[in-house]
């Protein structure tokens, strides 16, 4: 982990993500009824919970609307939950101002081009290991794992370390 992210990291107060493609794997699955499901890594979602625990604000921003999404935000207690929405630094404008939030202080994790305005802005800009190559060029740094397969939790983690908080949120569960 390179010592330009770490430092990035220290100022995060607000960390935002993406849904297909970064907390899954990207897949889309439709029923014959029409209806979509999608699979939630659940070490992601402790990466969200630990992060949250620490102090810093969670939200969700997405491209496409499913009740999936937002009972995952729901079980997770992701307090800023925006789907249908592509105009993402819009959003984000709309939110960090309601926080009385600055970019620097805003860490995002996305996969594709829609990703791509809010991680050229943001503090802490990233993209998961299988994001679209542009994306990947113009983000501050890239996980290791893919979306949905453990991206978050080390985006989360990283996070963590930065502000110094990891070992304290590994040492609850000891």
């Amino acid at each position: 982990m390179s010592n330009d992210l770490l430092q990035r990291g220290k100022a995060i107060k607000l960390a935002v993500f993406d849904v297909d493609g970064v907390m899954t794997d990207g897949r889309l699955y439709f029923l014959e009824d029409g209806s979509e499901f999608k699979s939630f890594n659940t070490l992601d979602g402790q990466g969200i919970k630990m992060l949250m625990n620490s102090g810093v604000t969670t939200a969700i921003i997405s491209g496409r609307k499913t009740p999936a999404v937002e009972r995952r935000a729901r079980n997770l207690g992701i307090p800023h939950l925006y789907q249908g929405r592509e105009d993402k630094l819009v959003v984000l404008d709309e939110l960090l101002g309601q926080l009385n939030l600055s970019y620097e202080q805003v860490a995002y994790l996305g996969d594709d081009l829609p990703d791509l305005p809010v991680i050229r802005r943001v503090g802490l800009g990233m993209a998961v290991a299988n994001a679209a190559a542009f994306v990947r060029e113009h983000a501050d740094g890239v996980t290791q794992a893919r979306g949905g397969e453990g991206a978050v939790r080390e985006f989360c983690e990283l996070i963590l370390r930065a502000q110094g908080n990891l070992d304290a949120a590994h040492a609850h569960y000891l």
